[in-house]
C-alpha cells in the first residue's frame, strides 16, 4: 500500500492497511470508537489490521510506550467497529474513527493501560475532536456500539482521566448501596423506562419492557463505561443514578426520543 501523510501530529509511524473503503453517507466522521486490540503481542495486531484478507483496521494504534501508529487516513472508512449501532446509526464505520488500544484484552490477561499509552490516546482524541468538530459525548467504546458482541476497551479502560482532559462524557459514578434491583427475567414499566433512557443516550436496545438478554447486555455495556466497579448487567440504583446523571449533561438536541 501506498504510504500516506499522517493526519495527526502525535503519529510516530504509518503503517498502511489494505483494509479500508469509501465512507458512505457522510463527508467527516462526527464519532471517535476506542478499541483493544485483545492480542498477545502489538506486532501482531497491526500486522492482522494491516493484512488483505483480515477484513479489519483501524484508523490509529496507540503502543503501550506512547507511540502512534497510523493506518488508515482518517478521511476513508476503517473496518474497526464491525455490526455495530450509536442511537440512530447502524454504520458505525462510516460515522467513526476507530482507535485500536495495545492491550491484550479479557481473554489473554486483561492488564491495566498505562500511563503513557493513555496520555497518548487523550492527545491523540484532542485533536481528533478539534479537527472533526466531534463532541464529548460521541467518544465511545467498542462495547457501547456493540453490547452484547464487544467488552472493549473494557471495565480497567481509564475513561475518568480522558473525561478530566476533555476527552468523553464522565460524571461521578453513584455508589453502590441496598436497594431495588431490576435483572434478567422481569417485565413492566419500570424496564420500559429504563430502556427508553438507555436509548434516549444513544444504545441499542429494545424497547420492549422486558429484562431480556439483549436489554441486560446493553445495561453491562453501560456499566462497562460508566459505572466500572460492578459490571453485572443488573440495573441497580447506583446504575440508574448514573444514567440519569449522564443524560443531565447531554446537550438537549443529542438526547433521542422513541
Amino acid at each position: 500500500m501506498p504510504n500516506f501523510v499522517p493526519d495527526s501530529s502525535v503519529v510516530s509511524n504509518v503503517t498502511p492497511s489494505p483494509n479500508y473503503g469509501d465512507r458512505k453517507g457522510v463527508l467527516s466522521p462526527n464519532m471517535i470508537v476506542l478499541h483493544y486490540t485483545g492480542m498477545a503481542d502489538p506486532a501482531s495486531a497491526i500486522v492482522r489490521l494491516c493484512t488483505t484478507g483480515t477484513e479489519v483496521s483501524a484508523h490509529y494504534v496507540v503502543l503501550e510506550d506512547g507511540n502512534i501508529v497510523q493506518c488508515v487516513r482518517e478521511a476513508d472508512r476503517a473496518w474497526h467497529a464491525g455490526a455495530s449501532s450509536w442511537g440512530n446509526e447502524t454504520d458505525i464505520n462510516s460515522v467513526s474513527i476507530g482507535i485500536e488500544v495495545v492491550n491484550p484484552g479479557h481473554d489473554l490477561g486483561y492488564t491495566d493501560f498505562p500511563l503513557r499509552q493513555t496520555a497518548a490516546v487523550i492527545a491523540l482524541c484532542k485533536g481528533i475532536m478539534i479537527r472533526r468538530e466531534i463532541p464529548k459525548h460521541r467518544i465511545l467504546g467498542h462495547s457501547d456500539v456493540a453490547p452484547g458482541r464487544k467488552k472493549d476497551p473494557g471495565e480497567k479502560f481509564p475513561w475518568r482521566l480522558l473525561a478530566d482532559s476533555g476527552v468523553g462524557l464522565w460524571v461521578e459514578p453513584a455508589p453502590i448501596v441496598r436497594g431495588v434491583k431490576t435483572m434478567l427475567g422481569a417485565s413492566g414499566d419500570d424496564v420500559l423506562a429504563l430502556q427508553k433512557l438507555l436509548a434516549s443516550f444513544g444504545y441499542g436496545v429494545p424497547l420492549n419492557g422486558l429484562y431480556d438478554a439483549n436489554t441486560m447486555d446493553v445495561v453491562a455495556a453501560f456499566q462497562r463505561h460508566f459505572r466500572p466497579e460492578r459490571v453485572d448487567g443488573i440495573a441497580d440504583t447506583s446504575t440508574l443514578t448514573t444514567l440519569n446523571d449522564l443524560l443531565a449533561l447531554m446537550p438537549k438536541e443529542a438526547l433521542l426520543t422513541s
